[in-house]
């Protein structure tokens, strides 16, 4: 018996061969490098959406009630092309060392995964879901260390206006002006101190690597799940072509969005929510003084439409942690 699944299981691998990727395998130039453009490239292709998504998200935006195609034409007309596409330059020179950190802890942990589970007693699409998953979510907790304080100075990147209002990249309410990334670093660890570079991050583990092991594993088991109803295990001498190579693989990428998106979609929005940190310095005259948030945004909101309509140059702070302040802030804001 054991003879007879061997030999009917080494065609199967060897008709499936080239749709399965091997870390001892690969080019690691080519794929690092060829990976990182293609990625870049697809973010290219998504950053609209996660533009529009990100405006959407965070609470008090005033889109967060409205369509994604009503949001999106929004952007178009008062930013135009650049308005969709704020940030993206940032985030994809900044997002290659931690793509190359991803793609190389996925292989690598996907490899000895399917090692380990060599000799187990289960299917092959079994198998390989379950290596995939755990590969997935291991380079999720490692490439978190690398993109999460990213993902926070990206949020933090601001656009020039006549007020000086600093926006988020997104092209979200922020808070203080900054003059680049480096700026925003500089300004985060002032305020916030180290930590507030790693905003976050513990929801993004929590979430985003068991999401990662979700969209891996079902990625790996979608593949040789279409591969057997195409009939490759009843016809193994056969090799798939480039098409249905590229056809399996978008359709089963297709099918792992849709699970994982389960997951990560109302998570995102509460990451999202806790990176937008809604802390607001405001400035009228020659007075500067920081404001803590008295009971949400909607307050601060009618205060800073009462003294500050007209004001130029306006940056405003809200750090909803601190209520001793608050009192003193609200005070002031009555006294200008």
């Amino acid at each position: 018996m054991a003879v007879e699944i061997e030999a009917a299981t080494a065609p199967n691998l060897a008709a499936l061969a080239d749709t399965d990727i091997n870390w001892h395998r690969l080019d690691k130039t080519r794929f690092h490098i060829i990976g990182a453009i293609l990625f870049t490239a697809q973010s290219a292709l998504l950053h609209p959406t996660a533009v529009v998504k990100t405006r959407m998200q965070v609470d008090g935006s005033g889109l967060s009630h409205m369509r994604g195609v009503t949001v999106f034409k929004q952007i178009l007309k008062n930013d135009g092309i650049p308005g969709i596409f704020r940030g993206f330059g940032t985030s994809a020179v900044g997002s290659l060392p931690g793509r190359v950190l991803a793609l190389t802890s996925l292989e690598v942990s996907k490899d000895m995964m399917l090692k380990y589970t060599e000799h187990l007693n289960m299917s092959e699409a079994t198998r390989v879901g379950i290596a995939n998953g755990v590969a997935g979510m291991l380079s999720n907790l490692v490439s978190c260390a690398y993109f999460v304080p990213l993902e926070v100075v990206g949020g933090k990147i601001p656009k020039t206006e006549e007020t000086c209002q600093r926006l988020m990249v997104q092209g979200l309410p922020g808070t203080t002006f900054c003059n680049g990334p480096f700026d925003v670093v500089r300004k985060v660890i002032k305020a916030e101190g180290f930590c507030g570079m790693y905003r976050g991050f513990g929801l993004t583990a929590v979430t985003q690597s068991p999401a990662s092991a979700l969209w891996w594993g079902a990625y790996g088991a979608a593949q040789h799940i279409i591969w057997r109803s195409l009939g490759y295990i009843d016809n193994m001498e056969q090799k798939p072509s480039h098409m249905e190579m590229v056809s399996v693989q978008a359709t089963a990428g297709m099918l792992a969005g849709a699970c994982s998106s389960v997951i990560t979609t109302p998570l995102d929005t509460v990451k999202t929510r806790l990176q937008d940190s809604m802390w607001r310095l405001l400035k009228y005259k020659d007075i500067s003084f920081t404001v803590w948030d008295i009971g949400g945004w909607g307050k601060i909101k009618l205060l800073w439409k009462h003294y500050f309509h007209n004001t130029q140059c306006l940056i405003y702070v809200v750090d909803s942690n601190d209520k001793d302040h608050a009192v003193v802030a609200r005070d002031e804001l009555h006294r200008c």
